[in-house]
């Protein structure tokens, strides 16, 4: 395994290994190692079309069926493929177009004695949000700002801030919808909106400890 260099590597300076192609920019901007950061290894045949999001623009494609792509991760549920033509998310509810079962997505939380939401069953859908180029969860990485919930007269509403690592990336309203759909699996939660915010301007020093180490930036 090839060293980590990291001040060459958080400036995007490392040259990309050669059995790799296609890989997203954050992915060598944190110097990140393929062997552990990737924890499948499967080449599937489309069983279907599918509706999937390129990475990192964000932008939706139909792969169809018969196709054929790589599974390289499996983050949140969710899966990172590589195609013919570049990087693509999967939806969880779409695993079974590459012979995958769909995880259980259903959240076991008591609500509180008002019946509001669990505020820590919250933070942790939260956990279970990534952004794909990034084996670290959003909160994690220090994305999110805050989550308030309020009480509505349809039940409770959930607002949460959140940041990208890169003004530039068009990943952001993908993972904006994905963390909405997960904290509306709560218990007590009637609404979400999550809204994408650039200040504070989000900075390594942002991320967690534990995200540190899977990064190898300690």
């Amino acid at each position: 395994m090839v060293k980590r260099e990291k001040s060459v590597a958080l400036l995007g300076l490392r040259a990309r290994p050669s059995n790799l192609i296609a890989f997203p920019p954050d992915y060598f901007r944190f110097g990140l190692q393929p062997a552990k950061t990737f924890t499948m290894n499967k080449d599937r045949l489309l069983s279907r079309d599918v509706v999937v999001t390129q990475i990192p623009s964000g932008d939706k494609h139909t792969l169809f069926a018969g196709a054929k792509v790589f599974i390289h991760q499996v983050l949140g549920g969710t899966y990172t493929v590589q195609g013919d033509t570049g990087l693509y998310r999967i939806d969880a509810k779409d695993a079974d177009a590459i012979g995958e079962q769909a995880t259980d997505q259903s959240v076991e939380a008591a609500t509180l004695a008002d019946g509001a939401p669990d505020p820590e069953a919250l933070w942790n859908q939260l956990r279970k949000v990534y952004d794909p180029e990034i084996p670290v969860n959003i909160v994690d990485l220090g994305l999110v700002y805050s989550l308030d919930v309020t009480s509505a007269e349809a039940g409770y509403h959930a607002d949460v801030a959140m940041t990208l690592t890169a003004p530039g990336c068009g990943m952001g309203p993908a993972i904006a919808e994905d963390a909405k759909g997960k904290l509306l699996l709560v218990p007590g939660l009637a609404s979400a909106e999550v809204r994408i915010v650039w200040e504070p301007t989000w900075n390594q020093s942002m991320i967690s400890e534990e995200g540190k180490m899977k990064l190898g930036l300690i």
